[in-house]
């Protein structure tokens, strides 16, 4: 787990050792213990290339310094990830030829692109994003792991391209200055982040998940190599004699190729069954008490840790806990916004960090049990998105007359079931999926905000999936390409490396992926019951207060802190002289929302954080 760095550029009046050593030292809380550069050019010298490393050692202590080269040399990477199957893949190229000089997964991804080209990537099993240059074709070879959970930002600015795994190490090469993307915006409003390839800063895109770039001769190329099944329709195949015990099978290995480590690591333990199940896994291949780390809050509707504890006593963990409180959002939140370079989009991002930081006195790796939702089908949304089809075929008499006047009437009691009509209720399929955890409908941005809107982009990959596919199928896609890669995983990679800390998710791995897509609908979502596969897996190894409990979220209680302890400092941020973003909005349509949020009226917790969180940012970058 590293940072990478770098530039391809023909621009003499940049000292380019000079901006390469300052891209590399913006991202040093990623790498603290090793850094490593590389200076090369072209054929005739037209182009100078550069690499950068900051490295977290994880395996291979003593000999994986980056950049790293295959025999002659001629070859060198930079690398950020971990590859789960290189034992398997070093044994196959040394069978090939191919000679080894270190024990690092590192040098498996150099000789592999010897041995494959571009079809190297394909064959690794894990989570990278990295930069080869090879000499001897004159090329630059960029790529980014399947389901995006290490990034990849590129700029193209004067000529020059520039590649880093975080924002702020592209802003410190000469000439690129921060500037707002007003097309983002108005997409931050709608999901509560910025769906890829776009980021908040006009410029600076991601290099998709699943996708390679090859840079030769001052052009640029990408290509797409993965695509989650979920985006195509099922295809009928036979059953496994016993289809919850395969998935088992593929989870515990999952878990155990995951727990490959030279140093001390632990686990995530938020008291749900998704981390609960990679703890439980993780303690039958570990010979001493596997560590563990819970976050709560004061406020105990909001607080999992009793359930963690539980899973902690069960497997007899060494377990540590940690509670946040409205203090630590205030003091944390603009900090974290630089760690992320975005709006913070989830409060949970905070304690996420905090958590971390505390876990990285003790280890220096951890497995979580992020993504399950999104392939197992785990959020409400998932159940209710399955009858959109059926609801949407109701009379208009019916529900427009009837169902929403009478749902939308409900006490924030029953916020799932409003959403619910609120979201089946729009026929496109476009404005129906970021609605679901969204801040703002398009109806609700143009009452709200005053910034023109912008065209629409076409051919968004969160998008590329065809109507004759199952609903859930189709939100699943939606969740693998855009809310996971671009939020979730987003969130997990900066607040873990804010604190030097490395994050694996044994859910997360492509091939169980590929097993659960090949499985009907009903193994993910039957009835109301979400995650089936897991749950029945699950019933032999957790108790039942743990394996039966429904989803509840890692959600913190800021609806309760912005009425609150937290009141002042909101006010303050949106409506202040000092605002940033005062102009985006309509003063009359903001006013109304912050009173109805104060008065218990309406619960706007989602749109107000993100409203601040884009404040923050703005003010962070002088924007």
């Amino acid at each position: 787990m590293c940072g990478i760095a770098g530039y391809v550029s023909r621009r003499r009046e940049v000292d380019v050792a000079r901006s390469l050593a300052e891209m590399a030292e913006a991202i040093a809380h990623r790498g603290p213990d090793d850094e490593g550069f590389l200076h090369a050019t072209t054929a005739g010298g037209a182009w100078r290339i550069g690499l950068a490393h900051r490295r977290l050692s994880i395996i291979d202590l003593s000999t994986g310094h980056q950049p790293l080269g295959n025999e002659d040399g001629t070859i060198q990477i930079v690398f950020n990830g971990e590859i789960y199957n290189f034992q398997g893949l070093r044994e196959e190229l040394i069978s090939r030829g191919h000679r080894f000089a270190t024990r690092s997964d590192t040098e498996t991804i150099v000789h592999a692109y010897e041995e494959w080209g571009e079809d190297c990537v394909p064959h690794f099993r894990g989570m990278f994003a990295l930069a080869l240059w090879d000499a001897p074709r004159q090329r630059l070879f960029l790529a980014r792991d399947r389901f995006g959970k290490k990034p990849l930002f590129l700029c193209e600015s004067k000529g020059d391209l520039l590649f880093a795994s975080e924002i702020k190490s592209l802003l410190a090469w000469p000439g690129v200055r921060p500037e707002v993307d007003a097309a983002a915006a108005w997409d931050y409003l709608a999901y509560r982040y910025v769906p890829a390839p776009a980021t908040l800063f006009g410029g600076i895109r991601k290099l998709m998940p699943g996708c390679y770039a090859v840079w030769e001769g001052g052009r640029l190329v990408e290509r797409r190599y993965y695509r989650p099944p979920d985006g195509d329709p099922p295809q009928p195949a036979p059953l496994p004699a016993d289809p919850v015990g395969a998935f088992m099978e593929r989870l515990e290995e999952a878990v155990r190729i995951r727990m490959v480590a030279d140093v001390p690591f632990g686990a995530f333990l938020s008291g749900g069954i998704d981390s609960s199940a990679v703890v439980a896994l993780m303690s039958r291949h570990s010979a001493l008490p596997v560590t563990t780390f819970s976050v709560g809050f004061g406020e105990s509707t909001y607080s999992e840790l009793q359930y963690a504890r539980v899973i902690a006593e069960r497997f007899k963990t060494k377990h540590h806990e940690l509670a946040v409180d409205p203090d630590h959002l205030m003091t944390h939140l603009p900090a974290l916004i630089r760690f992320r370079d975005a709006p913070v989009a989830e409060p949970s991002d905070i304690p996420i960090y905090l958590l971390a930081r505390q876990a990285r006195q003790s280890v220096k790796m951890v497995l979580t049990g992020e993504g399950s939702d999104e392939i197992l089908g785990g959020y409400p949304k998932h159940v209710f998105e399955r009858h959109v089809r059926a609801y949407q075929r109701l009379p208009g008499l019916l529900r427009n007359g009837l169902i929403e006047p009478l749902v939308g009437a409900l006490t924030y009691r029953f916020r799932r079931a409003k959403t619910a009509i609120d979201n089946l209720g729009l026929e496109r399929f476009e404005e129906r999926m970021p609605r679901w955890f969204g801040a703002l409908s398009e109806r609700e941005r143009a009452a709200l905000v005053a910034l023109p809107v912008p065209a629409l982009q076409p051919g968004q990959v969160q998008f590329d999936t065809p109507p004759e596919n199952t609903p859930l199928r189709r939100i699943l896609y939606f969740d693998q390409t855009s809310w996971l890669p671009d939020n979730l995983l987003e969130r997990g990679d900066r607040m873990t490396m804010a604190a030097s800390l490395e994050a694996r998710m044994p859910f997360m791995d492509h091939e169980l992926a590929a097993f659960v897509s090949s499985l009907p609908d009903a193994y993910r979502v039957r009835g109301r019951a979400t995650k089936w596969l897991l749950r029945e897996g699950m019933k032999r190894v957790l108790p039942a207060a743990i394996s039966d409990r429904p989803k509840v979220g890692f959600r913190v209680p800021v609806n309760e802190w912005f009425r609150t302890s937290m009141r002042d400092y909101l006010f303050d941020h949106l409506t202040g002289s000092d605002s940033r973003t005062r102009t985006y909005f309509r003063a009359d349509a903001l006013n109304r929302v912050l009173q109805e949020h104060i008065s218990q009226r309406h619960n706007h917790e989602k749109l107000l954080w993100a409203l601040l969180s884009l404040e923050l940012w703005h003010r962070e970058y002088g924007l």
